[in-house]
This record gives structure tokens, sequence and C-alpha cells, in this order.
């Protein structure tokens, strides 16, 4: 059944082609034949290369000396990353070929110009660009791995500096380009304002770590950014709208149902909601996933999560004529299921992009929607999640599951007619959940004690404080709800504790390589070459260094700080050897034991993710990188998860574009960290 959708007639000429998937299709479904993503660059002439790297050098040289300078004070060190993003962007593009057209080489001397401009501005104790209108580029630096990332902001023409105002914020998520580098970035956002320029409205423009949709580490980009937009300019947090197109339409799907009540607007152009029927539609493939990567698709499947777009507005937007509409057809499947009906504008006769009258309703409801702004303690909440990496909607917090990977839900309401509870709660699926309202929200009775009802159970809490503010937490003993906190002994699973393995590169995270003699010849090589791909791959598809440091140099802040990716086997490496008998899945020189289960040491290699024994509050990685591989950067709906919490992988199958080797058994800890 095709929803209802709002058919605009053409009335002005069609804008050109403003969108362009580069890749994709049938001929991208041969696993032992994927061509290279990022592409490879064209050959850069040896003058232009010299005059290119002088310029790298003499900028890297300056922000050396400005970054050792102690006379400078903490706000100017602060802007240094809005230099770095032009040094890093031709750094990259030389040292990594990744010239794609000849044009790039002047915008890589304009942007050495830029970056020394901006130098110069900071010795004096300026930075004039954060004082601007119009497009404007800057950087910060991320915990994850240290590295300075880019992002792109629209400064409306009525802002200045003191306005006295906050201001509303809109994110665009860019589409798929595998030659976006960082060069090709900046030199767009510099002068392009992009799609949408609403009045009065600031834009942010994500880089994303690249091509990615906004997944993991693209996804911590988000938060990252938007942080760094707040220490800078007055944004309004109830009117926050989140929008993409293409790739970018996936992004705002995405942030849509995960993270709804943070949102006045979610306006989704195109890209994909799922990924299975989307892979079958658009790509043409024939899948034949293993179990447990099917339930791993639920971790960003928007249909799965389509009940949470009942806390936001939702606007959509496709093309009649673009095959990814079907996006949105599964959305509008998904939400009629939940007793939702999708509003979705469709531009006539139209393709891949945006049909003009189509895109002046588009904004015309936006606008409207924003100007109301978000419902900050919203009387009603509709939430489901299947991990607790997405365990927070408006004043709800799930903080335990009673299984991972199957649907958590949670139906709460604000009571306030005297004599009732003042809120009551249905779930399934949850173990412990949490009531969380900020100062000047709780909208309850200061003078008497709060009563809730969950699951059809009473119970009886304290008042709000003066302030209005309230959080208490409540977990299940048994079949019954009790008031406080669980008081668990040893491990569970929590809200950035949970798995995957990917899970543990959205925050700081270090490889640790070893630095001993392995077990056997075989293991070692493996090692030896999925570390070297798990950095390389890093740098190209999440676009920077990975930290890395030899087992016996890492240190007691490191192993506070980082999840650690310890890579090698309890004899090559020192930390592991140190926490070996602490971890579900035995190894020893002779077999690795998965309970039971023993497979011989000499062609089998364990992987997992697991609270770290040295410091249960991160994560600890044995053997793996991110696990989507060469085969799924070809297509963004295959950068799912491709192994669960655990896996043994047989090493007499070679590494290839999907695996590193043979999946030979795999699965996820319970709820506790154990062994199923």
């Amino acid at each position: 059944m095709k929803p209802p959708v709002t058919r605009l007639l053409p009335c002005v000429l069609l804008l050109p082609v403003l969108f362009r998937v580069l890749g994709d299709g049938p001929a991208d479904n041969r696993p032992e034949k994927v061509r290279p993503v990022p592409p490879l660059g064209i050959t850069v002439p040896e003058e232009t290369r010299r005059e290119l790297a002088e310029g790298v050098a003499r900028l890297g040289k300056a922000l050396d000396d400005l970054s050792r300078d102690a006379s400078q004070d903490g706000s100017r060190k602060s802007r240094l990353a809005d230099v770095v993003i032009f040094h890093k962007a031709v750094d990259w593009a030389l040292r990594h070929d990744e010239f794609f057209r000849t044009n790039e080489f002047r915008a890589a001397n304009a942007l050495l110009e830029e970056g020394t401009r901006r130098l110069d501005s900071l010795r004096a104790g300026r930075a004039p660009w954060t004082a601007t209108n119009g497009p404007v580029v800057a950087g910060y630096v991320s915990r994850i791995d240290g590295s300075v990332q880019p992002y792109g902001l629209v400064i409306p023409q009525s802002w200045t500096p003191d306005s006295g105002r906050r201001w509303r914020l809109d994110t665009w998520f860019h589409g798929r380009g595998e030659q976006l580098g960082e060069l090709a970035f900046l030199t767009d956002r510099m002068r392009n304002p992009g799609e949408f320029t609403p009045p009065d409205t600031f834009v942010l423009h994500l880089y994303g770590r690249y091509c990615n949709g906004s997944r993991f580490a693209g996804e911590t980009d988000f938060w990252e950014a938007l942080a760094d937009v707040r220490t800078r300019y007055p944004i309004d947090e109830d009117r926050l709208v989140v929008r993409g197109f293409s790739l970018g339409g996936a992004s705002a799907w995405h942030f849509g149902v995960h993270h709804a009540a943070r949102w006045a607007a979610v306006a989704p152009g195109a890209g994909f909601s799922e990924t299975a029927e989307f892979l079958k539609v658009f790509q043409k493939e024939k899948l034949a996933p293993a179990w447990w990567e099917q339930k791993l698709w639920r971790l960003h499947d928007a249909t799965a999560n389509a009940l949470n777009l009942a806390m936001v507005p939702t606007v959509a937007y496709s093309g009649h004529d673009d095959s990814q509409i079907q996006a949105a057809d599964a959305m509008h499947e998904a939400m009629a299921r939940e007793g939702m009906e999708l509003a979705h504008i469709v531009g006539p006769k139209t393709g891949h992009k945006y049909e003009p009258a189509a895109k002046a309703e588009l904004n015309r409801r936006i606008d409207a929607i924003a100007a109301i702004g978000r419902k900050r303690v919203p009387p009603q909440v509709r939430f489901v999640t299947h991990s607790l990496r997405y365990n927070e909607m408006a004043w709800i917090t799930v903080d335990s599951m009673l299984e991972h990977w199957e649907p958590a839900r949670v139906a709460a309401s604000l009571q306030g007619a005297p004599g009732s509870a003042d809120i009551s709660a249905t779930t399934t699926n949850v173990a412990g959940l949490s009531f969380v309202f900020e100062a000047g929200d709780a909208p309850m009775d200061v003078t008497r004690p709060v009563t809730v009802v969950i699951d059809g159970q009473a119970i009886t809490t304290d008042p709000p404080k003066t302030d209005r503010s309230w959080r208490m937490a409540f977990h299940r003993d048994g079949g019954e709800w009790i008031a406080g906190p669980a008081s668990v002994a040893g491990l569970r699973k929590r809200h950035g504790l949970q798995g995957p393995i990917d899970d543990a590169f959205m925050d700081s995270f270090l490889m640790v390589l070893p630095g001993g003699t392995p077990m056997n010849p075989e293991v070692g090589r493996w090692v030896a070459s999925e570390s070297d791909r798990a950095i390389r791959e890093w740098r190209r598809h999440y676009r920077g260094d990975a930290r890395q440091r030899l087992d016996k140099e890492v240190t007691e802040d490191d192993i506070r700080d980082h999840n650690l990716v310890l890579w090698g086997d309890p004899t090559s490496n020192a930390l592991l050897a140190r926490i070996a008998d602490r971890l579900p899945i035995r190894w020893d020189g002779e077999k690795v034991s998965v309970g039971a289960r023993t497979y011989s040491a000499s062609g089998h290699v364990p992987v997992m993710v697991f609270p770290n024994p040295l410091n249960p509050t991160r994560y600890v990685v044995i053997n793996s990188g991110f696990t989507f591989r060469e085969y799924d950067y070809l297509n963004n709906a295959r950068q799912t998860p491709k192994l669960p919490d655990w896996a043994i992988i047989g090493i007499s199958t070679p590494p290839g574009s999907r695996a590193p080797g043979a999946i030979e058994d795999a699965g996820f800890f319970d709820e506790r960290w154990r062994l199923k």
C-alpha cells in the first residue's frame, strides 16, 4: 500500500541535478571484484606537488610554533583547529593520493592561503571568521582519536555577536560522495550555502568523517560538532532541525528515530531507512546474512524504531521517479503499524532531486513547525529501542534490558487529574528505567510524594525538589518493580557498554600492538595483516590516525581514558596476557575455548568486545577494528555491524572483502556479559 502523499504540480523549471550517487548498483554486488573507496586520485605534476608540499610544511611549522607559544591564551589556542583543518586537507590529499581533479590543485593553494590568513589573525589575537555571516568552516579536536575534524556552518545575515537571542539551528547531512575528502568538503563549504538556508537560522553542514551515513564515529561527529558550535554561538535547544538528502536522508532517518525528542522537526529526503529491502530494490542484491547480522540491522533500521517518530514532527520528501522513494514507503508502512500516518511530500515527474514547488512546501511546513519548537516535557512518551546505545527518549531512560536486540518498549504518561498517579508507564523487555526531569521541568506537586504506576504496580517516592527537578530509578526484581537502581554485583550491560564490537569505536580508543612472539606463526601473520588493515581503513573511512602503542608502552592513564583494542595473543601481547584469565573466551597455545566448544589455536583467532577487566567502565576489544569491510563500502546500507559481541575466525580462509576469515562461530553475551 502506498502512503498518502502531498503531490505538487510543477510550476517552475526543474533545478539542475544537485545530488549524484557515485557507484552503487548491481555492478557492485561482486565481493571478488571490489573497486577501492575512496578511489585512487590522479597524478600530481612534480612541480605542483613540490609547491604544495612546501606550503604544507610552512603552515605546519607555523602551527607548531603557535601551539607551543605559552603566551597565547586558551581562547586563541582553542581556535587552532580552525586552522589545522586547512593544513590537514592539503597534507592528506598529497600524502594519500586524494586529488581527483586538476582544479583541486588551485583549490589546495587557496586553502593554504586561508589557513595562513587565519593563523596570522590568531597571532594578532583575532578570529574574524567567528564574527562573519554566510558560509564559514571550522574544526574541533575529536575525543575518539585526537584528530581534527571539519564542519561547515552558514551564519544567518541577521546574526550579530550582540544579538542577545538564541537561534534556530538546522543540521544538513550530505549525500554520498566517494571523492569527498577534506579538500573538496572545505572548498565547497566555504562558498556554497547549501540546499536550504532558512531565514534567521544557522545551518550546520557536517563532514561526518567522510561517507558513512553518520553511523558509529560518523554519529559521534555530529554530537562533537554540535557541541563545538554551542561554544561559539547561542543556539536554541528547542529549535533544532535535522534534514538531509540521499545518504543524508538516511542520516536524518537515523537521528530522527533514535533521538526524536531532541528535535523540533525531522525532514529526510530520499536515502534509505533500513537495510534488507533497500538493498533488494536499489542494489538488486541477493542477501544471505548470518542470524546475528539480521539482529544487528535493528541497531540502525529506522523501520524497526518507527514508533519513536511519535515524539517529533516528521515530513519526508521523495521524487516521484526516484527509486529511493522506497525509504519513505518503508517508513509509511512501519509507522502505520504503530498507528501513525507519515507526512510525505512527493515531487511530480522528478528523480533524485528536490522539485521546486515541493521544496517550497517542505520549507513552509518545517519553518512553521520550527517556529513553535519542540515540547521540552511532552505529556506522553512512546519509545522503542533494541540496544542501550539508544536508551533515552524525553524524560525516560532505559537503564537495562531483559534481552538485547529484541524490542524494549515504554509507553508513559504524565497524569494531571487529582488523585491519579503522577506517572503511568507500561513496559516490554525492560529491566530497569529512570524518569529524569531537569531543573524547572518536573510538573509534579512539590508538596507531596510522587506516585508512579509501572505495569500496573503503584510505587510512592519522594516529591520533586524546589527547583522542579526530579529523577528516580526503578528496577525489576523478579516480577516486581522496586524504586532505586538495581544493586548488581559484577558486570551488566549498560549504555555505552553494551556491544557489539563496532560500538567501541564511537568513543576514545587506543590500538595496542603486540611486542612479543606469537603463539604460532600463522596467527602472528594474521594479526599483523589485520591490525595494519584496521589502522589503514580507519584513516580512509573515518579520517583520523588511530592512536597506537606497543603493549608494554600502555600507561595507567591509557587504561583509564581509552577503549583498548588489543592485537595479538596472550603470548605476544603483554596486556592481553594480564586479562586473559578474566575473559569469557579462553585462549592458550593449544585451543580457543568457548564454553564447551573448542577450536585449534593454530588455525583460529577469537575476536570480541568486553568490559576491560582493568577498567570496567571502558571496553576492551580483541583483534578487531570496525567490522564492515571493502564490499560494504560500495553501498552505505551495507555499513552495519558484521560481527556481534564475539566471534571465532578460522584463519585458514584468507581475509576478504566481506570478512577477516571464516566465521566459524559467533554470538552475543547475555545481559551480564556471560556466554549464552
